[in-house]
């Protein structure tokens, strides 16, 4: 397995706000059925307020919820307003922790770390595979090149029956219709790194770089991760991109992708998972920021993925506070917290990397 160190070293914003009772009361405070409770002794109390990646929402919905049930006089509020903006409220001091798609730019690091006045660690959380979707009527089972999705998500090609759309499908049913392209409307980390997969692997095709703000002309946008599944689900001719999660929730066609392996690859948690499995650390020391190679030619690797992650504070100015905060990702990221994700649509972190993001957790004070 390949995970080294670089460097230097090597739409609808909803607020999950759930109070935590006492443990052991005659409420109902106890675990679902089949939920992965906490760990004994990750429980501790306080208040903590997060915001941003609305990709990882339906992960802290799920983790909130359990551990609300067993932990004791906590609240935990996660709103997902989507990772440009939770990014700034860390660096504006409006929020503990920051829920993101990309980690920290090389002018956020700074600026975050001035107000932590202490080191911000970039935490990969929730490996976030991204699915291409599209509603087109009849055309089950398509699969795309990258170069093929640069060309239309740049406004190359415009027909769903366009002959480099045709190469790639044999035998599909192929409309003589207009392509309408889908982005995301707000800063995005999913754009980021979608966009971030076109220019590291379609380089020709694709010259507007990646950036959380989709910089290609045209196209229509869509608020949220939610906004951009509810726009597919409802227009035909539409494609997009979306974090898996979402499109499985509603329903969506997601298509294959040819990987640098040149295998059209079906998007399951094992796929996405092979490919954070070659990811490279460029963070030093806690810091656990990820270089992901979209090229990477592992038989089976699906390409398009994200690290989600946490952006904390290494030293809270209140220790309360950054008690509270690690305890509730020491939950995130131990080996019950990430079993949840793979029923949620995410895959959850190769063990190895697991290991790693848990010992950075429990250096947090």
């Amino acid at each position: 397995m390949k995970f080294q160190r670089s460097g230097l070293v090597a739409g609808i914003a909803l607020t999950a706000t759930i109070a935590l009772t006492a443990c052991g009361s005659d409420n109902d405070s106890k675990p679902e059925a089949g939920a992965a409770a906490p760990s004994a002794g990750t429980c501790v109390g306080g208040t903590i307020s997060a915001q941003g990646s609305s990709a990882q929402k339906n992960a802290m919905d799920e983790w909130i919820k359990a551990y609300a049930a067993s932990c004791t006089d906590a609240k935990i509020d996660y709103n997902p307003n989507g990772s440009g903006a939770g990014v700034k409220a860390l660096i504006q001091g409006l929020t503990d922790f920051a829920g993101s798609d990309s980690a920290l730019k090389d002018d956020e690091q700074p600026q975050a770390d001035a107000k932590c006045a202490s080191p911000a660690l970039n935490l990969p959380m929730v490996t976030g595979p991204i699915a291409v979707v599209y509603n087109v009527t009849g055309a089950d089972g398509l699969q795309f090149s990258s170069t093929t999705l640069a060309k239309i998500f740049s406004g190359k090609i415009t027909k769903w029956n366009d002959p480099a759309i045709a190469a790639e499908n044999t035998g599909a049913k192929l409309p003589d219709a207009t392509i309408e392209a889908v982005h995301r409307a707000d800063e995005s980390g999913t754009t980021d790194n979608f966009t971030k997969y076109l220019s590291k692997t379609a380089e020709a095709d694709w010259t507007f770089g990646n950036a959380k703000a989709w910089k290609a002309p045209g196209g229509t946008g869509a608020n949220k991760s939610d906004g951009i599944a509810a726009k597919i689900k409802s227009t035909p001719n539409t494609i997009s991109y979306v974090e898996l999660s979402f499109a499985e929730n509603s329903s969506l066609q997601a298509a294959k992708i040819k990987n640098g392996a040149g295998e059209y690859t079906e998007l399951t948690a094992d796929s996405a998972g092979k490919t954070i499995e070659g990811a490279t650390i460029k963070g030093t020391g806690n810091d656990l920021k990820l270089d992901i190679d979209y090229n990477a030619k592992t038989a089976g690797a699906y390409p398009i993925v994200l690290a989600t992650y946490e952006i904390v504070c290494s030293k809270y100015a209140d220790a309360a506070k950054g008690k509270a905060v690690q305890g509730f990702l020491k939950y995130t990221s131990s080996a019950e917290g990430q079993a949840k994700l793979k029923d949620l649509g995410y895959a959850p972190l190769p063990e190895a990397v697991r290991a790693k993001v848990a010992a950075s957790v429990a250096a947090i004070s």
